[in-house]
C-alpha cells in the first residue's frame, strides 16, 4: 500500500514508518498539519495515519478538511488520549479507526488490515436494493440515479446494511463488524452515522430504507 503518515514526533514517526516499509508499504512522511492535509489532498494514497496533536493545527481538523474535500482514504488516528469522547469524536469528524499511543507494533498492522479489509469489500461488484446502488469497485453509491457522496463510515455501514438486508441488526454487531471496536452503551456515534445516512439518502428518494427497531437495533428494508 501507499500510505501517508503524519506525525510530528520524529521517533514515532521514524518508528511507524519502518515498521510499514518492513512490511511492503510504501511511505510519505509529513510533521505538521498543513503539509500533511496539501498531500492528503493533492496525492493519491491506500490509507492515512494521522496524529492527534500536531504543531500547527490537530489531527481532527485535518480529516475534517479532506473529508470536506471528498478524499475518501482511510484514516487511522493515532493520540495518546485514552477518553471514549475523543475516539468519538474522531469517528465523527470521518476517521476509520483510533489507535492509542503507546502501542504494539503488531495492533497497528492489525488495525489497519482491518480497515483495508472493510474498505475494499470483494471484487468488482454491485449491491443494489430499489433505488439503491453501490459500486464496490468505485465506492459509489447512487441514489435514484443521482451520485451521493458518503464518507468512508457512511459507505461501509451502508454496505454492511445492504449486505445484511431484511434482518434486525444490533448496534453491537455494527460496531464490531462496521468499526471493529466494542460498543460503548454512553456513546451515540452509531446513531449519529445512521442519522448522516438517512439524510443523505432521503435527499434523492421518500423512501426509508432504515428503520430503527425499539431496544433491538435497526433493519435496513429492501423488498
Amino acid at each position: 500500500m501507499n500510505i501517508l503518515v503524519i506525525e510530528d514526533d520524529p521517533s514515532v514517526r521514524t518508528l511507524v514508518k519502518a515498521v510499514l516499509e518492513h512490511n511492503g508499504n510504501d511511505v510519505s512522511t509529513a510533521d505538521n498539519a498543513t503539509d500533511g492535509e496539501s498531500t492528503a489532498i493533492n496525492d493519491d494514497y491506500d490509507m492515512i495515519i494521522l496524529d492527534l496533536g500536531l504543531p500547527d493545527g490537530d489531527g481532527y481538523e485535518v480529516c475534517k478538511n479532506i473529508r470536506g474535500k471528498n478524499v475518501t482514504t482511510p484514516v487511522l488516528i493515532l493520540s495518546g488520549e485514552q477518553e471514549t469522547d475523543v475516539k468519538v469524536k474522531c469517528l465523527k469528524v470521518g476517521a476509520d479507526d483510533y489507535l492509542t499511543k503507546p502501542f504494539n507494533t503488531e495492533e497497528l498492522i492489525a488495525r489497519m488490515d482491518a480497515i483495508k479489509r472493510r474498505s475494499e469489500a470483494s471484487g468488482d461488484q454491485q449491491l443494489v436494493c430499489g433505488e439503491l446502488k453501490v459500486d464496490m469497485l468505485k465506492r459509489e453509491v447512487t441514489v435514484n440515479g443521482e451520485k451521493t457522496q458518503l464518507t468512508n463510515n457512511e459507505f461501509n455501514l451502508l454496505v454492511y446494511f445492504m449486505k445484511n438486508r431484511n434482518r434486525v441488526i444490533s448496534q453491537e454487531e455494527l460496531a464490531e463488524k462496521v468499526w471493529d471496536i466494542h460498543f460503548d452503551t454512553q456513546t451515540n456515534y452509531i446513531n449519529v452515522y445512521i442519522s448522516y445516512l438517512r439524510k443523505k439518502i432521503r435527499e434523492h428518494t421518500d423512501v426509508d430504507y432504515v428503520e430503527t427497531i425499539r431496544k433491538k437495533g435497526f433493519l435496513f428494508r429492501c423488498d
